[in-house]
């Protein structure tokens, strides 16, 4: 069900969410004052661990590959290694470095303006597709493009059209290719296709895209294989094994924290002359969280508290957890649902929603109460069209963005 009044859904007044709003904030005052030697060490630790892996990872397949009788299990062992490492980098380091987690340390290299991560989507793009348009409209229909991603049917709300009968074959072609997938996510392939792209903006993506998407392949397809000679066969297909771990890994994740029940979507009209605690509460309404000890969640980029990290997506990620207390209390003060569950439960949840949503609204029944507007095709918005209001989302470096015209 979508939303059009978040206030009227809650039954809460002007001031309660007012005061919502500034207990959330004192929330991350708190924090951001309190950081400090212990939240630097863990983010260099596990830097070094990472980079650690990597190491570990080549020498096992360098070095216990050229006997037979160790082949297979240092091929098995140096792929897992690997797979540890790009999750590593892509989930808990990379992801959480470019939201700007880490710059208060004013240390160059682990800064967002710098970090350029082990994916084939350039930061620049990252950065505007995610930190600009998914966290400040998460949900919102025709302003998120993260609600399928462009090629899943993720809303009752968003008009059916047969193409959606593959949605199941599509889900699995995006899981196992993921990082490709989201490479394109910025391009915003509904404008393209329907010739409200500009042609320039497009090509310079385009180029973008290509060069990344180039190393990449170069280096764990062509650079690493020569390195290892007469092994190249068992390196290639270990590198292979280790994006697709990464590739799964990182869509679940992604998919468990916004596509559960409890997830809401919302109406464009919820977001007019949205204030700041309301845009609080649409993020507790809008996101999902999942239970799991300590090494999911890093494993995870502590993504298991989707919730606390989209109302606080530039505040250290190995926070999360202190702060998920507080926030919970909060809800439960307000009477807000916290929506939680075992990984396992959330994955399902969202996999049951891609698989009933592919055929039309009439064959199945809805979990929740039927939207109070019709199923309509929503007009993605431009850059023009999507105001800026939260300042702790973060910059993003395009060479048309206000940040560039400002300098």
């Amino acid at each position: 069900m979508a939303i059009s009044d978040v206030q009227e859904y809650m039954h809460l007044t002007d001031e309660e969410i007012e005061q919502l709003g500034r207990e959330l904030d004192a929330i991350r005052k708190d924090i951001e004052e309190s950081r400090g030697e212990k939240d630097a060490a863990y983010i260099n630790r596990l830097i070094k661990i990472q980079r650690g892996l990597a190491v570990a990872g080549r020498l096992t397949l360098l070095l216990g590959t050229h006997s037979k009788r160790t082949r297979i299990p240092a091929a098995v062992a140096g792929s897992t290694l690997l797979a540890l490492h790009k999750i590593l980098e892509n989930m808990e380091i990379g992801h959480n470095v470019m939201h700007g987690q880490w710059d208060w340390m004013n240390d160059p290299e682990i800064h967002s303006s710098n970090w350029e991560w082990d994916t084939a989507q350039p930061a620049e793009q990252w950065k505007h597709s995610h930190n600009y348009v998914h966290h400040q409209f998460t949900n919102v229909l025709g302003y998120d493009n993260d609600i399928g991603y462009g090629i899943l049917r993720m809303a009752r709300e968003q008009k059916w059209h047969p193409m959606y009968l593959g949605q199941p074959v599509y889900n699995a072609l995006l899981a196992s290719l993921f990082q490709w997938g989201v490479a394109l996510h910025d391009l915003d392939i509904e404008r393209i296709r329907k010739g409200e792209k500009d042609p320039k903006e497009m090509k310079r993506q385009l180029k973008q895209i290509v060069r990344k998407g180039r190393n990449q392949a170069l280096k764990d397809y062509v650079v690493y294989p020569v390195l290892a000679g007469p092994k190249w066969r068992t390196t290639m297909a270990a590198n292979a094994a280790a994006n697709l771990t990464r590739n799964l890994w990182a869509y679940v994740i992604i998919f468990c924290g916004h596509f559960p029940d409890g997830a809401l979507h919302f109406t464009e009209e919820e977001i007019e002359d949205e204030t700041r605690a309301e845009w609080y509460l649409r993020q507790i309404l809008g996101a999902a969280n999942f239970k799991g000890g300590p090494l999911l969640h890093i494993m995870s980029g502590n993504l298991g508290f989707q919730i606390e990290h989209h109302l606080f997506p530039d505040l250290p990620s190995n926070r999360y957890a202190e702060i998920s207390v507080k926030v919970r209390a909060l809800c439960e003060k307000y009477d807000i649902p916290y929506t939680t569950g075992p990984l396992h439960k959330q994955y399902g949840q969202a996999l049951r929603t891609i698989i009933k949503l592919s055929v039309p609204n009439s064959w199945t029944s809805s979990d929740q109460p039927e939207p109070p507007t019709p199923s309509r095709t929503r007009k993605r918005k431009s850059d023009d069209e999507r105001p800026s209001r939260i300042k702790e989302l973060g910059v993003w470096s395009r060479s048309k963005s206000t940040e560039r015209k400002a300098s």
